[in-house]
């Protein structure tokens, strides 16, 4: 997420700052790369339920993740909308 703000991606809003509130940084991650972040916690799965785009399997909140080098060169997909 904050990689995404600091260099302007479109689509990613993050009202709450990285705080895990808002769900409005909202990714789906490729089914590739999801073996390389960790499980989700209970309070980014509740917060996915009120997601303003529909929640996938892949969903996750772009602000809990933590990119590695293992996933240089990796992309995720954005909602169609956050709000």
């Amino acid at each position: 997420m904050q990689a995404a703000v600091f260099n302007g991606v479109d689509g990613i809003v993050a009202e709450c700052g990285g705080s895990c509130m808002c769900a409005t940084c909202h990714v789906y991650v490729r089914e590739d790369l999801l073996a390389m972040i960790p499980p989700m916690e209970p309070d980014e799965d509740a917060m996915l339920d009120g997601a303003a785009s529909p929640r996938r399997p892949n969903s996750r909140l772009s602000c809990q993740l933590v990119v590695t080098p293992q996933m240089d060169g990796s992309s995720s997909h954005l909602p169609e909308t956050q709000t």
